[in-house]
């Protein structure tokens, strides 16, 4: 692990298995390229959270991409984490035009051109799926949080990515039925999806109290831009939890408590239910 301008650097141990394996089969220049390719793909998730005012704490390669850990206390909007996500395969985009420019101007092995070219083409392609932690799948929950509360939008996108991704692992397993070989590459990566989601989906308490605690930059842009907050009404019976459940991410609310005969009995700001919830 090595610290550069104060992110921590490190390789998953799939990269690791890779690595080890290029050194036995003489692919240790394809390996290098694989790397730098990966490198520039998530520094460009790195500058693009940097512009957008939130920290990035570590970040982590593997052979397809990486895994960024972002600290945004609120900040990271929908729209600045759909920004964020597509400065990775942005990048892969910029070096296939200059790879195939140099092609173009026969400057450099074709050959190796073709394989530059044909990495970055698999591994923008490849992380634009909508399954997390891909960047599609960032994507993808981001733009639900647009129209889905931030809870309900954790929890089926958590879920979607888990079936997908034992979806891949049995898709590899596929072949040892018919006589066939195993996919490694696939299963491996299938592998690190379900356990990733898997963790994710234990770690959604927590998200989802870490989104709760970060709501005052939602109500300073509210008292900042007028517009109006979005209504939520609830019967005076209903479950705290299940109220705050409801919140959506970039919008402040007001709590319109019924009673049983549906007449509005309260009309309580969302920051009251929330230091209620967290008793202070």
């Amino acid at each position: 692990m090595i610290r550069v301008l104060g992110i921590e650097l490190s390789l998953h141990p799939l990269f690791v298995l890779i690595l080890l394996f290029s050194v036995f089969t003489g692919q240790f220049l394809e390996l290098i390229t694989l790397f730098s390719i990966v490198f520039i793909h998530e520094m460009g998730h790195v500058c693009a959270a940097y512009l957008s005012g939130v920290t990035v704490k570590s970040v982590q390669l593997l052979p397809f991409g990486g895994v960024a850990v972002i600290e945004d206390h609120g900040r990271l909007t929908a729209g600045r984490e759909i920004g964020i996500a597509l400065a990775g395969p942005l990048q892969n985009g910029i070096m296939i035009l200059m790879a195939a420019a140099l092609r173009q101007a026969e400057y450099g092995s074709t050959a190796y051109l073709n394989y530059f070219i044909g990495a970055n083409v698999m591994i923008a392609l490849f992380n634009l799926l909508p399954v997390l932690p891909l960047d599609g799948g960032k994507i993808l929950q981001a733009a639900l949080s647009l129209l889905l509360p931030y809870y309900y939008t954790l929890l089926w996108t958590g879920r979607v990515s888990i079936a997908a991704s034992l979806v891949v692992a049995v898709f590899a397993l596929l072949p040892l039925g018919t006589g066939g070989g195993l996919r490694l590459n696939l299963l491996m990566i299938g592998a690190f999806l379900l356990y990733s989601n898997l963790t994710d989906h234990r770690n959604l308490p927590y998200r989802f109290v870490a989104f709760l605690m970060n709501r005052e930059l939602i109500y300073e842009r509210y008292q900042q831009s007028g517009e109006a907050a979005r209504p939520i009404v609830a019967f005076s019976a209903k479950p705290l939890d299940e109220i705050l459940r409801l919140f959506k991410r970039n919008h402040y609310h007001f709590i319109y408590v019924m009673n049983d005969d549906r007449n509005v009995v309260a009309v309580v700001p969302e920051q009251r239910l929330i230091t209620s919830y967290f008793g202070m």
